[in-house]
């Protein structure tokens, strides 16, 4: 993949070279697995870094820095500006054990952003990058944070991740997760941080689950469900599919 810098000054490319090269080392490796094991076969063209307020103002409107097309993904490298961003998913309410992760949030951790959306590029989803995205979108969102951050975290960083999203749902379950996943769709946009971010809180945990105790941590077996699903005629939502309903509130 290529690197293409989108900074509106030098001082900006200065400033974010060194994570940038960092990062290039770590996507390779990890670029490796995905086709080795994930059927990545048509990786993104480039990667545009970029600032936070290009990536939401000028390349789209989408309040995160970090999303992916059919050929480039887009992303801040701004690690103080990811952390201020994920405070602001507490909504202001106080939670000292997620401020505290957020506000130390580290480098790796940042790298799994990096990472998801180069799982989006795996021909094990189902869907295209021009469709809807409407269905099962949970799953896709779910699996590129699973494997994004088990294949990249150590286990002591990928435990402190998860317990903060479970930390993350339960405090604002009654309030914004009280849908179904299987309305997590292209129109997911609409609220505020906090609404935005609960589905992909949910749709991690519940890949999580999947994966590790529905299949006893066979990632292929989930991967072959869903795609039976699909050959089946999709004739149920993808939770009833999994039968989540009944396991996961």
């Amino acid at each position: 993949m290529r690197n293409i810098y989108a900074f509106e000054s030098q001082g900006d490319y200065i400033k974010y070279q060194d994570i940038i090269e960092r990062f290039g080392a770590k996507i390779e490796k990890y670029q490796r697995i995905m086709v080795e094991d994930f059927e990545l076969i048509d990786p993104p063209k480039g990667i545009v870094w970029t600032t936070e307020e290009l990536a939401t103002t000028v390349f789209s409107d989408i309040p995160i820095p970090a999303y992916t097309n059919k050929d480039v993904i887009y992303i801040s490298p701004d690690l103080s500006t990811w952390r201020k961003l994920f405070i602001k998913q507490l909504d202001g309410h106080r939670n000292p054990k997620v401020e505290k992760f957020y506000e130390n949030m580290s480098e790796n951790q940042l790298f799994t952003i990096v990472a998801h959306e180069l799982t989006h590029h795996s021909d094990l989803f189902l869907d295209e990058f021009d469709d809807e995205r409407e269905d099962s979108i949970w799953f896709e969102e779910g699996m590129c944070d699973y494997l994004s951050r088990k294949m990249t975290l150590d286990e002591s960083e990928f435990k402190e991740i998860t317990e903060v999203e479970l930390e993350l749902v339960e405090m604002f379950k009654g309030e914004y997760g009280k849908h179904s996943l299987d309305e997590f769709g292209s129109g997911s946009y609409q609220g505020n941080l906090t609404s935005i971010m609960i589905d992909y809180w949910r749709s991690y945990l519940s890949i999580k689950y999947l994966i590790e105790v529905h299949a006893n941590n066979d990632i292929k077996q989930i991967f072959s469900e869903y795609h039976n699903w699909d050959k089946e005629g999709r004739k149920v939502p993808l939770t009833e599919y999994f039968e989540l309903n009944t396991v996961l509130k």
